[in-house]
């Protein structure tokens, strides 16, 4: 007899989602199911809840969405090595084929056959979920499950933070939303000297005062421009950190660097964006990069250091928890902006 148990479901092409019994998943050989124990949402998560251009060309349907989470190992396949029953875990969600030209020279975050974990398959809003052994990440047992959840956007601020030299640079985040808010505390674990956050939502900009920003912009009020080289002497930030996606911040974002900086960019847009490559990016001597996910596994690495090692406090990022069937209270909330990282409790 199938075993049930309750996910949160994209079961239709369109907004919203279903709370339903579905089939508790079964391990292949070289998987682990896991009894999921917290899960957070993602800005992905809400572009999948509403339904957007990028979910109708990307989502595999029907299916658990959710890709942030962490649980106990409860069962392993019959080829599992590495990991055991009781271990406390959370997953690398980037599934990829391990014998690509990318893979195989240390870029497989950027593998094009890549599966993505709660997006093109199974995720974590539910019960229980299962995962390869190889991209099962080991969790200490005395990390609450709530803060280990955070770890894969936390991987996301850690790569576009360290993507280049931050030492003693001026940087400016721009979007802070939780994974700029991450990126906030991370620039300033990581050395970086002055620590500028920009957006236009004051519950978000209160909390990157919280999470350690030096000064903060709201972008609606002042010029993010002017406001920047007024606090970098007229030369612009030398490392800027675009989270926002949109195109006026991303113009801006080019406008505010200086010339020989790092422009490193995770936020997606929506739409195309025009530069005027000349005057924003060549003539300035720009280094550019972009920033999907997490490098496998040279981030998580990163990432385990600073937090065994309590060198970032996430606590105050997660301001609301809620349980599974309060889905839709919680996806309003995280629409609104009026809200920091928000846990599912299982």
């Amino acid at each position: 007899m199938t075993r049930m148990m309750m996910g949160l479901v994209k079961d239709e092409r369109g907004p919203g989602a279903t709370l339903k019994q579905v089939p508790i998943p079964t391990c292949k050989p070289n998987e682990v199911l896991v009894r999921v124990k917290a899960t957070s949402i993602c800005g992905t998560d809400l572009h999948i809840y509403k339904w957007d251009a990028w979910a109708e060309s990307t989502v595999v349907t029907p299916n658990v969405f959710g890709h942030e989470f962490a649980g106990i190992v409860e069962e392993i396949g019959s080829q599992v090595k590495t990991v055991k029953v009781g271990d406390h875990v959370s997953g690398e969600g980037h599934i990829v084929c391990g014998n690509c030209k990318a893979c195989r020279t240390g870029n497989a975050h950027v593998c094009p056959h890549t599966k993505s974990f709660g997006i093109t398959v199974p995720g974590c809003f539910a019960e229980y979920a299962v995962l390869q052994e190889s991209n099962v990440i080991q969790n200490r047992k005395d990390l609450t499950f709530e803060l280990a959840c955070l770890q894969d956007p936390m991987g996301n601020a850690i790569q576009t933070v360290l993507s280049g030299d931050i030492v003693g640079k001026s940087v400016a985040v721009v979007g802070t939303g939780p994974i700029g808010l991450m990126a906030v505390a991370v620039a300033k674990a990581c050395g970086a000297g002055l620590v500028i956050a920009v957006d236009i939502n004051p519950y978000r900009l209160q909390l990157a005062d919280q999470m350690g920003a030096d000064v903060i912009i709201n972008s609606r009020e002042v010029s993010m421009v002017d406001t920047i080289r007024d606090y970098t002497n007229g030369e612009g930030v030398e490392v800027l950190l675009e989270m926002s996606g949109h195109p006026t911040a991303i113009r801006d974002s080019f406008e505010a660097a200086a010339n020989a900086g790092r422009v490193s960019m995770l936020g997606i847009p929506t739409q195309e964006v025009s530069l005027d490559l000349s005057r924003h990016l060549i003539f300035k001597g720009l280094h550019v990069e972009g920033i999907t996910g997490r490098r496998m596994y040279d981030t998580w690495y990163q990432m385990k250091g600073l937090i065994d090692q309590k060198r970032i406090d996430l606590k105050p990022l997660i301001t609301h928890r809620f349980k599974l069937e309060q889905y839709e209270e919680a996806f309003a909330l995280m629409a609104s902006g009026e809200c920091g990282k928000i846990i599912f409790e299982h």
